[in-house]
């Protein structure tokens, strides 16, 4: 295993330990905008102490490199060929194209139609060849209402994905 794949699992762990502690009164927290900031925070401030370099794509999305590959940069309207595993930011895996195909590729056409804004934002910036983490806050994914029943509202989402191919649409 990578180390950055470590690094990043460890961040999970710990931050999940964290996210497991009651509030002391039983009652269900909701949670807000608020607290999915200072989630955000502490993990991306744990990647960063851990010597991870994080970076943001223009609208937000944050990143990061495990590998870098030598293949083209997609754009709007080519065909994405991607592993992936979609994680909650406590560590829940909601989504893995494992689970759509034999192969466990996942193929779409780039912003045709869009996905989330993060998801598109970010695989801008992930080159054939490479494996890139996004962080994805909820504003650029399901917001305030989640994606019942598997994303709640105001979770921040990491892809980890592999770009496996890219067809160019011209």
């Amino acid at each position: 295993m990578k180390l950055v794949t470590k690094i990043l699992m460890l961040a999970f762990a710990g931050l999940f330990a964290v996210s497991c502690l009651e509030s002391g009164t039983g009652d269900v927290v909701e949670r807000t905008e608020a607290m999915e900031l200072a989630e955000l925070s502490t993990y991306l401030d744990t990647l960063e102490n851990r010597g991870v370099d994080v970076d943001t794509t223009d609208i937000g999305v944050y990143y990061v490199v495990d590998s870098l590959g030598t293949g083209p940069f997609p754009h709007t309207g080519d065909t994405c060929v991607v592993n992936y595993e979609g994680y909650t930011l406590g560590g829940y895996l909601f989504d893995a194209s494992s689970l759509h195909s034999e192969d466990g590729k996942y193929e779409f056409v780039l912003e045709n139609p869009p996905m989330i804004t993060g998801w598109d934002n970010g695989m801008k910036k992930i080159n054939e060849g490479s494996i890139v983490y996004l962080i994805i806050p909820s504003e650029f994914a399901y917001g305030a209402y989640g994606a019942y029943p598997a994303i709640g509202p105001y979770e921040t989402l990491i892809f980890a994905i592999e770009m496996v191919e890219i067809k160019q649409a011209y």
